[in-house]
C-alpha cells in the first residue's frame, strides 16, 4: 500500500491511502530518556562514564547489595530542575518510588523512579515552525545496565548466550514524556532536534544518541481524519537516530492503516525497530496496563526544592533556542519561522548575525549569507563590522552576489577587509551598457530558447532564465550581477511581446 502526506489546516498532516482513498491522521507522542551530565551516578559515588571496561564502575549501592543505602546526588536534582524550567514545566514536590519489573540488566530487579509525584510537570516545547508540543512530565529515574546477546539476530530470542554490563545501572536519567501532539515523522525529528539543543544549552546532558545518552520511544497511533478519539497506540522502543525515528513512525503508520483497512484491530504492544529490514517487530503485549507495583522508596525522603532554589535556576538560565530565534528575527525584520533564522541558531551564528546587523548590515542579506555561505567552523571569528561592509558593497552594486560569496570565503580565511580582497581579485561593477550588449548577443545566439522564454509558462521560463543566466555568468566570468541580468532579460521579453 502506498501512502502520501497531504497538509491540512496548514499544520497537520494526513496519510492518504491510494487503495481506498481514505485519509488517516498520524498521532505521535514521544518519550525521551536522557542521561544527565553528572560526574557520578544517581545514588552512589560510582563514575558516570561511557565506554569504560564492563562492570568496573559498580559498588554495593548500584548493585543493590543487602545493607547498602542510596544517597541522592544533589547535581542530578539541579540539572533535572534546570531542564524542567527550560521546558516551561512547574517544579513540584516529588517522591521516589520502586518500579518492580523483571529487569535482567538491573541487579536490584527494580528501578528507582518517580511515579505519581514527578518533579517536573505540565510544560511545553515550541518547534521552529511555531508548533507547540505539550510536555506531560519530566521525571528523574535511574538507568538500567546493558545486555549484549551473542549469536543470532542480536536479540535475546535465538541468542547463544547473554552478557550484562552494570556500569550504566544507576546512571541518572530524566524521562521526558511528551503529549500526543506530533502529526508527522519530520515533526518528530524536529522535536528531538529542538530538545537536544535545549539539553546542550542547559548543560543537562551531552545528548549523544550514538552513545545511548539520548534514547527515544515513539507511541504511534492512527485515526480517520475528523475523529476525535485516539486510536490504539503501539510503542516503538529505543530509537537511536533521527533517521530511525522518522522511518519507524512512517512504517508503523503504514502498518496500522493497512490493518484497519482490512478490518483488523490494532493490538496495544511494544514493538522494536529493525533498521536493516526497515520495519517494526512485535515485542511484549500491553493489552492491559502493566502492574509495576509502584510503592514509595523507603530509603529516600520526599524531595521538595525551595522557591529560592527554583528562582536561582531561572535567573541563571542561558538564552534558549526559541528566545534566540525571536531576537534574531526581530533584529532582521523577518518571520521567526524563516529557515535562515532557524539555521543561524542551529549553527550558533546568531550572535554574529545580530552584531553584523547592529553594525549596519542589511538583516535579510546577512541571514542569506549565514544560511548559504557560512558554516560554524571559522565563521564565528568573522568581524561583524567587515561582514556588514561586505553586505553594503553587495547591495550597493559594487559586488555581485557571486563575487560577494567569493570575498566572504576569503574574509573567513584571512580576516581582511572586503574592499581590499575585492580589489586584489579584480572585482568591480560591470558597466550596464556592456552587460546589456552581452545579454543581447547571447539572446541572438539562442533564438529557439529565447522564443520559448518569451512565450512559455512560468515553469519553462524559470528554467530558461537559469539557462541564459548561466551562459551570461560564464561569458562575464561571474562578474555580472544576477539581479541586473534578470531585469535585462525581463525587459527584453516585455519588448518582444
Amino acid at each position: 500500500m502506498t501512502l502520501t502526506y497531504e497538509p491540512i489546516e496548514g499544520e497537520h498532516f494526513v496519510v492518504v491511502s491510494e487503495t481506498t482513498g481514505d485519509s488517516w491522521e498520524i498521532v505521535v507522542g514521544l518519550e525521551v530518556h536522557c542521561e544527565l551530565a553528572t560526574t557520578t551516578k544517581l545514588f552512589c559515588g560510582c563514575p558516570n562514564m561511557f565506554g569504560d571496561e564492563p562492570n568496573t564502575n559498580v559498588c554495593p549501592v548500584c548493585l543493590g547489595l543487602p545493607g547498602s543505602l542510596p544517597v541522592l546526588n544533589h547535581n542530578v536534582v539541579e540539572l533535572a530542575m534546570r531542564l524542567g524550567r527550560a521546558l516551561h514545566c512547574s517544579v513540584e514536590p516529588s517522591v521516589f518510588a520502586r518500579k518492580n519489573y523483571f529487569y535482567p540488566d538491573m541487579p536490584k530487579d527494580y528501578q528507582v523512579s518517580q511515579f505519581d509525584q514527578p518533579i517536573n510537570v505540565d510544560g511545553w516545547l515550541d518547534l521552529p515552525d511555531g508548533t507547540r508540543v505539550g510536555i506531560e512530565r519530566a521525571h528523574i529515574e535511574e538507568d538500567t545496565g546493558k545486555n549484549t546477546h551473542a549469536g543470532g539476530s542480536g536479540r535475546i530470542h535465538g541468542a547463544d548466550y547473554s552478557l550484562v554490563d552494570y556500569n550504566r545501572a544507576g546512571v541518572p536519567l530524566v524521562e521526558i514524556v511528551g503529549r500526543p501532539h506530533i502529526r508527522h515523522p519530520e515533526q518528530a525529528k524536529t522535536y528531538i532536534d529542538e530538545l537536544r539543543a535545549i539539553l546542550l544549552t542547559t548543560g543537562a546532558s551531552d545528548a549523544k544518541m550514538e552513545e545511548g545518552s539520548l534514547r527515544v520511544d515513539a507511541n504511534v497511533s492512527v485515526r480517520r481524519v475528523g475523529d476525535t478519539e485516539l486510536g490504539t497506540r503501539c510503542e516503538v522502543k529505543n530509537l537511536n537516530s533521527l533517521r530511525s525515528l522518522g522511518r519507524a513512525i512512517e512504517y508503523e503508520a503504514r502498518r496500522q492503516v493497512d490493518l484497519l483497512e482490512t478490518g483488523e484491530r490494532i493490538k496495544q504492544e511494544t514493538r522494536h525497530w529493525d533498521e536493516g529490514a526497515g520495519r517494526t517487530r512485535a515485542g511484549r503485549s500491553k493489552e492491559e496496563a502493566e502492574d509495576y507495583r509502584y510503592f514509595q522508596e523507603p530509603d529516600l525522603v520526599p524531595l521538595a526544592p525551595s522557591a529560592e532554589w527554583i528562582a536561582a535556576i531561572d535567573a541563571a538560565m542561558p538564552p534558549l533556542p526559541a528566545a534566540r530565534r525571536d531576537a534574531l528575527a526581530l533584529a532582521a525584520g523577518v518571520a521567526v519561522t524563516e529557515t535562515s533564522v532557524v539555521i543561524a541558531v542551529q549553527r550558533d551564528l546568531d550572535q554574529l548575525a545580530l552584531a553584523t546587523i547592529a553594525a549596519g548590515g542589511d538583516g535579510k542579506r546577512v541571514l542569506t549569507h549565514v544560511e548559504h555561505n557560512l558554516s560554524g567552523e571559522g565563521a564565528v571569528d568573522l568581524n561583524p563590522a567587515t561582514f556588514a561592509q561586505l553586505v553594503t558593497l553587495e547591495l550597493g552594486g559594487q559586488l555581485t552576489a557571486t563575487q560577494a560569496k567569493t570575498v566572504l570565503a576569503e574574509m573567513v580565511t584571512s580576516g581582511r577587509a572586503p574592499d581590499v580582497i575585492a580589489a586584489e581579485l579584480g572585482f568591480e561593477a560591470m558597466d550596464s551598457s556592456e552587460l546589456e550588449g552581452i545579454v543581447d548577443g547571447l539572446i541572438a545566439e539562442s533564438p529557439e530558447e529565447w522564443a520559448d522564454f518569451c512565450t512559455g509558462d512560468d515553469k519553462k521560463r524559470g528554467k530558461l532564465q537559469g539557462f541564459f543566466t548561466g551562459k551570461i555568468m560564464k561569458a562575464t566570468k561571474g562578474q555580472a550581477d544576477g539581479k541586473a541580468v534578470a531585469a535585462i532579460l525581463e525587459s527584453r521579453r516585455a519588448a518582444s511581446l
